[in-house]
């Protein structure tokens, strides 16, 4: 699961680039040849890849370019016409070459680089599960606090942004959901199916919907990350395990990870994003990146035609009225830099090192237009030492966890990550920009409660107002020897590790 993102985004202003990656998808297109005339000989051994086509969004020009597809030696999966993206599965090598010549498509790409299979998140490590002595002790702790929960002792996370003491004066609404778009949620967990909303979940595994019983469930109890992920945002206080930021609200599961690699694919995202909005989420958490591709390179017909189809996507969803949070990344990469060395793109074949420039190649969906992009801190509230970071692209900070260099002095069990729910209704502990996120998108869902008719832009400006920020840090070397690890660049108001600063619930209910 190394691209689920206990892993990155835009700040006080977004680049030219992205402005223009943002209008893209509604721009005249620049080819205008004829549409395609006898489908492609296609050979016996051929392999089978998926593509999004992007068109503009009126049914002719979509009825047309379908045709085309099918004369290209394509089937089209799914068409989401409202925002012009076609979802194609085709076997001919040319297929996107072809398609790209057609009147009124405006880009179109390969979402993978190895052939389908029958059938990135961004966590930091290995799950470490909750042992039953270790819970006798957590709860004998957790007992001497008034109104706590029986783990509450251990969750230094949510005592660091005040959600424990939010929780008593306003822990977020029934009529707030926040969709986990991830591995999938265990909706019978104890501290999880109180506040689960099934009509608001889906398996989008493929680029359609599946709303049948149980599809949101994670595959395997391996698959835990989105579980994780929805405890932290609304585990209820229900005298059980563990609590989350925003207990009151409801949480959905929508699921995007392939069931044979466990990779998030551009068209199960597009899925994800068009759902939460015909579905009326409020907020989506996206602890992950969209694979195959660290960063999609808009010089690259494919990975243009990724951040294309995604953002039309997520944008249609704002619209609608859904506010986007996203993990910053695990790679302490600055995402303000002039060069990253990326060495783990395409994930999903033979990885290739290249050299990239971070406000041309784009990591999706957290630098996209719009969406809040959260880096991770520990303890302390210094920045997590493999959070990804970046002045002008974190918008806010949140616990994340950091099991390394800030480590708790006073829980039971001196655990310095994210301690939350886990499939078949356990507990453990997991670090990472993923699990950043989801504090930020519950102190979302609280801000969302206690001012219900604002937009996804106020929400933000909300979101960022109350943060804590407690600037750069005079050094940051966490290992002692004698390196800056990172630079922060900024002030106390705003900086490249913080972005406006750490979230507080406290503030957002108070």
């Amino acid at each position: 699961m190394a691209h689920l993102r206990s892993r990155r985004r835009l700040g006080l202003a977004v680049p030219l680039a992205l402005s223009l990656t943002a209008s893209l998808g509604f721009l005249p297109a620049a080819a205008s040849a004829a549409p395609l005339g006898e489908p492609s000989v296609q050979a016996t051994d051929a392999i089978t890849l998926a593509y999004v086509v992007n068109t503009t969004p009126d049914h002719r020009t979509i009825k047309s370019v379908k045709k085309a597809i099918a004369a290209a030696g394509g089937t089209v999966v799914t068409s989401y016409d409202k925002i012009g993206v076609i979802v194609v599965h085709s076997a001919n090598p040319d297929f996107a070459k072809a398609i790209r010549t057609v009147r009124g498509v405006q880009s179109a790409g390969a979402t993978r680089t190895a052939p389908l299979t029958p059938a990135g998140t961004t966590d930091e490590g290995p799950a470490e599960l909750l042992t039953k002595k270790q819970a006798a002790k957590t709860a004998r702790m957790s007992d001497a606090a008034v109104d706590s929960e029986p783990l509450e002792a251990d969750q230094w996370d949510l005592r660091a942004i005040g959600a424990d003491k939010a929780a008593k004066i306003n822990p977020g609404s029934s009529k707030v959901t926040v969709a986990v778009i991830d591995t999938g949620v265990d909706d019978t967990h104890p501290d999880l199916a109180p506040n689960f909303s099934a009509a608001q979940s889906a398996n989008c595994v493929g680029g359609v919907a599946d709303t049948s019983e149980g599809a949101w469930r994670p595959y395997t109890a391996e698959d835990y990350h989105g579980t994780h992920v929805a405890g932290e945002i609304a585990a209820a206080r229900n005298g059980i395990g563990v609590a989350g930021v925003a207990p009151g609200v409801k949480v959905a599961g929508i699921k995007v990870s392939d069931p044979n690699n466990g990779l998030f694919y551009p068209e199960n995202v597009v899925c994800a994003f068009v759902f939460a909005a015909d579905h009326g989420v409020e907020i989506t958490n996206n602890s992950y990146y969209v694979d195959p591709w660290l960063y999609n390179c808009m010089d690259d017909a494919d990975q243009k035609a990724i951040v294309d189809a995604v953002n039309r996507a997520q944008l249609y969803a704002q619209k609608k009225g859904t506010l986007h949070l996203a993990s910053a990344g695990n790679s302490n990469h600055d995402l303000d830099s002039d060069a990253i060395v990326d060495e783990t793109s395409p994930d999903d074949a033979t990885p290739v090192t290249r050299t990239i420039d971070p406000h041309k190649c784009f990591d999706v969906p957290t630098q996209l237009p719009g969406v809040v992009t959260v880096s991770a801190t520990g303890v302390k509230n210094l920045k997590s030492y493999y959070s990804t970071y970046g002045y002008g692209v974190v918008d806010v900070a949140a616990p994340g966890g950091d099991r390394q260099f800030q480590i708790p002095t006073d829980t039971p069990s001196a655990n310095g990550r994210i301690l939350s729910t886990m499939p078949n209704g356990e507990y453990g502990w997991l670090q990472g920009t993923s699990m950043a996120s989801p504090h930020a998108a519950g102190v979302a869902a609280l801000l969302k409660s206690r001012y219900p008719k604002a937009t996804p832009a106020q929400l933000q400006l909300l979101l960022k107002a109350q943060a804590d920020n407690p600037g750069c840090p005079e050094s940051y070397d966490q290992n002692g020897d004698g390196t800056q690890d990172a630079v922060c660049e900024g002030g106390k108001r705003f900086n490249g590790f913080y972005g406006f600063g750490i979230v507080n619930a406290l503030d957002a209910v108070d």
